[in-house]
């Protein structure tokens, strides 16, 4: 699927907060003319922002069908106000809910990706009268347990609970990432691959099998675990964990466009 070209960036609008955090965001409003469509709200991973490719690519390929958009940064990511150490799970959950209540009307198609794809299920789960539907990119529910914590050192989670932090290094990012004891406690409020999530709206995963980041089995997980039946996975098995390709692009403009209603 070709997309145009995106117009020159802009500066963001910002979300002010009752805490007085802000919150950076784009949003492109539904074109007048066009076939009503579900708006599609991005949610991006852990220490990414919301000028990622899957997110500009995402906004380019709505704004060619006249469909409402919206891509925001969590605080503490980005533009958005806030030191990047003192967010958690549910803090960035809060943030999303947040952007889904006051940026956005009508139905609407949330797509996650890595983290963000644990948050969109905790904002589905808290709106589920606001859902068209959802498509995970290597969604990561339950990453602080089962992917952070679970892989630590004994020397490191000693670090974390005497220091509060460790740093690990990250494939995309020249400085490790920190991982605050906050983050990981708080994180087990959230969990939900112990249970089954209920959430019953059609939902759309794409997963690479060479992820070295989220393995392919937590989507397996995540598919068993939803208790809806319109749930359906696509493994790709030469896909990584950003899974920004072309192609990758253009199976995620497939899953926003079946979603939509299949144009």
């Amino acid at each position: 699927m070709a997309v145009p070209d995106s117009p020159a960036p802009e500066p963001p609008r910002i979300l002010a907060r009752p805490d007085g955090s802000a919150i950076a965001y784009h949003r492109l409003p539904e074109r007048e003319g066009t076939p009503r469509r579900p708006g599609v709200v991005f949610l991006g991973g852990f220490a990414s922002d919301m000028t990622g490719t899957k997110a500009t690519a995402l906004e380019a390929f709505c704004r060619a069908r006249g469909q409402a958009f919206l891509r925001f940064d969590y605080t503490g990511h980005g533009q958005s106000s806030g030191a990047f150490e003192e967010g958690t799970i549910g803090r960035w959950t809060a943030d999303a809910l947040a952007a889904l209540d006051e940026l956005t009307a009508g139905p609407q198609i949330l797509v996650g990706s890595s983290m963000g794809g644990w948050i969109m299920l905790l904002v589905a789960l808290a709106r589920p009268e606001r859902l068209a539907g959802l498509v995970g990119v290597a969604a990561a529910p339950d990453f602080t347990e089962d992917l952070v914590w679970a892989a630590l050192t004994p020397e490191e989670r000693e670090t974390l609970l005497r220091d509060g932090a460790v740093r690990r290094p990250s494939a995309y990012d020249p400085e490790p990432y920190p991982f605050t004891r906050a983050l990981i406690e708080e994180g087990r409020n959230h969990l939900l691959l112990r249970a089954p999530i209920d959430i019953t709206c059609p939902v759309r995963l794409l997963q690479g099998m060479r992820d070295p980041d989220v393995p392919w089995q937590t989507a397996l997980r995540l598919t068993e675990r939803l208790t809806g039946d319109d749930v359906h996975l696509l493994l790709i098995k030469d896909g990584d964990h950003r899974l920004s390709r072309p192609a990758d692009l253009d199976r995620l403009f497939a899953a926003v466009a079946e979603l939509s209603g299949g144009d």
